[in-house]
């Protein structure tokens, strides 16, 4: 063969999609013989970046899942048979078809990004130097993406435990006789990598095409994400990589000095395409023409809700993300009466009931703890005549039983300035924070608090979404949080006012409030409400060495503790790449108990 093996090689044999030397002569994606690239450079390149990007769409679906799916910002409504479930439960297991899938698409758009740096090199003109650092840019971002992943968090022995294959590149046509792959870099070498790749790219993007494409801010905002996960736990800090991260952080901010989004603006984010949104750095960019018939249900957003008639919305927010919105006073999403307290609750959109006579029906609602886990509970209720019950109340049989409940007066146990919180004796067991509302539906007795966040792009009734990459507000977080690390209390407080100054109005906290002790729990919930559904929140905790606890009404198992240094917090390596990977390699899979943990 005497054409340039500019090809998804590597990737394919990472994934276990292997090509045959003839599969390589038909010139599969990314591939280019040598006449076709001298023959007509500019199109190939821009052929070569399209396609690089275009890996990064099937890419983000399960990479929102791995992150989003294992947190505590939702809750599943029953036992699902799709791969997504291990996610939740932690049940975890290297046969995975969407684990598979993040792996597959990731490796792809790194072969694709190293095939096209490879081109871009030998052809070195200066006018392609900002598609070079394009495919740095997306390549950084894929190792740092996969590491993350598949590796123990960064304050747990880097040096020794394991992050990712690196693999930059195709090999020569004489190497694919006797084709022999690395074995996954420590996680120290791989966050190398991709703090090598981040920076070239910072060096070479000129150019500002908007957040669909790579750009020196997307570079410096994704080199602070790396620098913070690599920044230590709050009890034992890393200072330098804390300092790294505050610093690209603040370049990213005095870089973008009139972006900063009002409240009412930040309310109508989801449905604002990224580029007429200020605050977006870099998004995965869809379209409407990519989903046809019944795509919309499979997208990010079709376990959240059902819009336009999509989605299967079977996944809603979590009891416990509620109320951390309602902390400050309790969010009215009534059609009614509706007031938004916290600006983030403007993404739970509630799925109330109606009755025969198409009127709401008043309930109290409530969580019960039982044997097994926790339960919603809705009781039809007579304000006036102080009562709720359960059955019918005008038969009155022996199904129905009555409660009396009082008004809660004692707002030091609820969320202040509010008239909804009542006190009722339930089967024994006094509740004093069952809310007033409007009765819901429910799927397997949860009521459906819809999720919109990843729903409704560019004002359409629809699933459309790009997946958030990096925005303006996570810069600010950012920031807080190495600043907290660094010993810089008042300067943490001022960046988490400002995310949750427009958030709430009055929402700051004074400096009695937020102080050393009180500041890094402050900052981590601060992230967690503005950064749900973004994929970010089960990494932050264990990165963090934090532990996710998750008691609150769902399939998972509520009373489970999971800590940073369980085996479970980093993925499996899919099996099939360990199977695919060539006779004489070794692709090392990840420990399969806690006694394979390296902590230190």
């Amino acid at each position: 063969m005497k054409k340039s093996t500019l090809n998804i090689f590597i990737a394919s044999a990472l994934s276990g999609l292997m090509f045959t030397s003839c599969d390589i002569e038909r010139f599969p994606t990314g591939s280019m013989s040598e006449e076709q690239i001298k023959g007509n450079p500019e199109a190939i390149v821009s052929n070569l970046v399209d396609g690089m990007y275009a890996q990064l769409k099937t890419w983000s679906d399960p990479m929102h899942r791995l992150g989003e799916y294992a947190g505590d910002n939702i809750m599943k409504d029953k036992h699902s048979t799709d791969d997504f479930f291990s996610f939740i439960t932690y049940n975890r297991t290297p046969n995975n078809g969407r684990l598979q899938q993040f792996w597959d698409y990731g490796y792809k758009a790194i072969a694709q990004a190293s095939n096209a740096i490879q081109m871009l090199d030998d052809i070195n003109e200066e006018k392609y130097s900002n598609s070079k650092g394009e495919c740095y840019y997306v390549r950084g971002m894929m190792y740092f993406y996969l590491t993350r992943a598949f590796g123990r968090p960064y304050y747990q022995a880097p040096t020794k435990n394991l992050g990712v294959p690196i693999v930059n590149g195709t090999p020569s046509e004489e190497e694919l006789d006797n084709l022999h792959l690395p074995d996954r870099s420590t996680v120290e070498e791989s966050y190398k990598q991709a703090i090598n790749d981040l920076r070239i790219a910072e060096s070479l993007l000129t150019e500002d095409k908007g957040p669909a494409y790579a750009s020196k801010k997307a570079a410096q905002a994704m080199l602070s994400k790396v620098y913070l996960f690599m920044s230590g736990t709050y009890e034992n800090p890393n200072i330098e990589f804390a300092d790294s991260a505050r610093w690209y952080a603040n370049e990213v901010i005095n870089a973008m000095p009139d972006a900063w989004a009002t409240r009412e603006d930040y309310m109508k984010s989801e449905r604002t395409t990224p580029e007429n949104y200020k605050e977006s750095i870099f998004v995965v960019k869809r379209l409407a023409a990519e989903f046809p018939g019944f795509d919309y249900y499979y997208g990010i957003g079709g376990m959240y809700s059902n819009i336009g008639g999509m989605g299967w919305g079977e996944m809603y927010a979590s009891a416990k993300y509620l109320d951390m919105l309602n902390e400050t006073g309790l969010n009215d999403w009534r059609p009614d009466s509706k007031i938004i307290v916290d600006a983030r609750a403007h993404f739970i959109e509630p799925k109330y009931s109606k009755d025969d006579k198409d009127n709401y029906i008043p309930v109290l609602r409530f969580i019960v703890k039982n044997d097994y886990g926790y339960v919603y509970r809705q009781l039809k209720v007579d304000i006036d005549d102080n009562i709720c019950w359960v059955g019918d109340r005008e038969k009155k049989d022996e199904s129905y039983k009555e409660y009396t409940i009082r008004q809660e007066t004692d707002l030091s146990k609820v969320s202040y300035e509010n008239e909804r919180y009542y006190t009722i004796d339930y089967e024994g067991t006094k509740y004093t924070n069952a809310v007033l509302d409007y009765q819901m539906d429910t799927s397997e007795g949860h009521p459906m608090f819809y999720i919109v966040k990843c729903s409704r792009e560019d004002g359409l009734e629809s699933q459309l979404h790009s997946p958030i990459i990096s925005r303006l507000d996570e810069m600010y977080l950012n920031r807080a949080e190495a600043y907290v690390k660094l010993g810089k209390i008042s300067e943490a407080m001022a960046d988490v006012n400002l995310v949750r100054g427009r958030a709430i109005v009055n929402g700051g906290y004074s400096d009695t409030e937020f102080t050393a002790v009180t500041a890094p729990e402050l900052v981590d919930k601060e992230r967690q409400l503005e950064l749900a559904y973004q994929a970010e929140r089960s990494y932050d905790v264990f990165r963090n060495g934090k532990s996710l606890t998750r008691e609150y009404p769902g399939p998972h198992n509520a009373f489970e503790e999971v800590k940073a240094t369980d085996y479970r917090v980093t993925y499996y390596i899919p099996q099939t790449a360990i199977n695919s990977y060539p006779s004489g390699s070794t692709l090392t899979q990840n420990p399969t108990d806690n006694s394979g943990v390296i902590l230190n």
